[in-house]
């Protein structure tokens, strides 16, 4: 008996027999016919950064690098002062 392997056609990672579909993207599908709009609402609410919480993320890091560089200079500073 001769088996053709194919790879999922929604993850295209994982490797199928005899469906287009691996388990798990079955199971994708599978609540995509059960809830429909609400599966795509909840996964981008959930998954997909906002364009604010972005810019907010870069300004608290430039914030945390400013504190980190300004500790530094101040201990540089000490040593050097003592």
């Amino acid at each position: 008996m001769l088996f053709y392997m194919f790879s999922c056609k929604l993850c295209e990672k994982n490797s199928v027999i005899t469906t287009n579909l691996c388990d798990k993207c079955r199971r994708i599908k599978h609540l995509i016919n059960l809830y429909d709009e609400r599966v795509y609402e909840v996964l981008e609410n959930c998954l997909v950064r906002k364009e604010f919480a972005i810019k907010n993320k870069e300004r608290q890091e430039v914030k945390h690098n400013l504190n980190t560089m300004k500790n530094s200079i101040a201990d540089t500073k000490a040593e050097t002062s003592n």
